[in-house]
């Protein structure tokens, strides 16, 4: 994607999310955009039949998630996003999956680069963000580039409640 349709891309999704999470992706983009990184937010808002597309095919293991979560009257508010490498969409390398994790730590939020993987394995992937170590040989979890907020649940977040 040329850079003009993924800074419009990722303009046009922000709008899709909670402010206070807005802001806080924001920092995450310019912090891998200042590394000379391209993040691209693939998946922000996702309807419901959206939804259950992403769990029929293994890409989600909710049926109602982050990426669901709307106001009162609809609108989409989502508190996730899938945010690729734009430079290589399909297999990102772990320096931009390692510096994704980095970036969205330091701003409260979290990737999925841990899920599913062995708890022994875990302390390689906070050793090499720790030591800003991006090509370290580590193990990342099934949904890497999945960036969601650490201060809300889904349950709550389903209920009502929204990040600070």
């Amino acid at each position: 994607m040329n850079e003009a349709d993924r800074k419009k891309r990722n303009e046009d999704r922000l709008k899709e999310l909670y402010p206070t999470f807005r802001t806080r992706l924001k920092n995450v983009i310019s912090t891998l955009e200042a590394a000379g990184l391209r993040p691209r937010i693939q998946d922000a808002w996702r309807s419901p039949a959206d939804q259950k597309k992403a769990y029929d095919s293994g890409h989600s293991k909710l049926l109602y998630g982050f990426h669901n979560v709307t106001s009162s009257t609809g609108t989409p508010e989502s508190l996730a996003v899938d945010l690729l490498d734009d430079d290589s969409p399909v297999n990102p390398g772990k320096p931009y999956l390692l510096q994704l994790a980095a970036a969205a730590e330091k701003a409260g939020l979290v990737t999925g680069i841990r899920w599913g993987v062995p708890a022994k394995l875990i302390p390689g992937i906070n050793t090499a963000i720790a030591n800003k170590d991006w090509s370290a040989p580590v193990k990342v979890g099934w949904d890497p580039t999945h960036v969601q907020p650490t201060d809300v649940t889904v349950a709550e977040a389903k209920a009502g409640k929204r990040p600070a």
